[in-house]
């Protein structure tokens, strides 16, 4: 449980430990969805503000290196793909979903809408 380094260096959180960092603002944190919008409309993790994966290269500038970032997809790899190129550029506070939203789902949290 909580967080793990695997073997491609991304580090890890479970969905128990995204949890608690989305409901302790004293994380500064940031939840990145980086899914089509057609899909994060079918529900998503809270506070998870969407960046498709194929615009973060044009928007990684909005993104602040003191934050911690939680990247987040459908199953883990396309926010790991994200992971990778936030470290190559330069991002150290850069975590992967484990499992993504289905594996957020599984382990019992809800699905949220996107505020409108």
């Amino acid at each position: 449980m909580g967080i793990k380094m695997s073997t491609n260096t991304i580090m890890e959180i479970d969905a128990s430990e995204l949890a608690q960092w989305v409901n302790d603002a004293s994380q500064g944190l940031r939840v990145i969805d980086v899914r089509q919008m057609q899909e994060i409309a079918m529900g998503t993790v809270p506070k998870a503000e969407p960046l498709p994966l194929h615009t973060l290269p044009a928007k990684v500038h909005e993104l602040s290196r003191d934050e911690k970032l939680v990247m987040v997809c459908l199953s883990g790899a396309r926010s790991a793909q994200a992971c990778m190129f936030l470290q190559q550029q330069g991002f150290s506070k850069v975590y992967n979903l484990r499992g993504g939203i289905m594996g957020w789902v599984q382990s019992g949290f809800p699905a949220y809408q996107l505020a409108a």
